[in-house]
């Protein structure tokens, strides 16, 4: 039984569809939501970094925050009360949704995929399938 969802964004129209589904799946089951967004520089390794630039972090933080207002705007319209925005940092971002999944014991993950194929997706990998390989509970891919 689901009781707890996560829904990975990255701020993309792919993203947006695959919150969109894990608001409305939330919503019609009765459960929370977490949507979670894995930056791959955090402030302490740019900070170290000799190419530091504190605009460029900011100009990402804004873009972050005013994804997560979306969300939870959108999340409020559907009648959703339980749900919170979270971000993690790592290089690895399906292991890092796969990892946050599992110590915070959510049962159910929500991606979104582009649905490359062919040398696209050997060029490009894919996050939604490592996440599948990866995580502990059941994956639903949005495309």
């Amino acid at each position: 039984m689901i009781k707890n969802i996560l829904c990975a964004s990255d701020g993309s129209k792919i993203s947006a569809k695959a919150v969109n589904f894990a608001i409305s799946l939330a919503k019609d089951l009765g459960v929370k939501l977490t949507v979670l967004t894995v930056e791959r520089v955090s402030r302490a390794s740019a900070a170290r970094s000799a190419y530091w630039d504190s605009t460029v972090l900011d100009a990402g933080d804004a873009i972050t925050r005013a994804e997560f207002r979306s969300v939870a705007d959108r999340a409020k319209k559907a009648g959703l009360r339980k749900v919170q925005c979270v971000t993690v940092c790592s290089r690895d971002i399906a292991d890092a949704i796969a990892a946050y999944a599992k110590k915070q014991k959510h049962d159910h993950i929500v991606i979104g995929s582009h649905g490359h194929r062919g040398v696209q997706r050997l060029v490009l990998g894919s996050i939604a399938e490592a996440v599948v390989a990866e995580a502990h509970c059941p994956v639903t891919i949005v495309r």
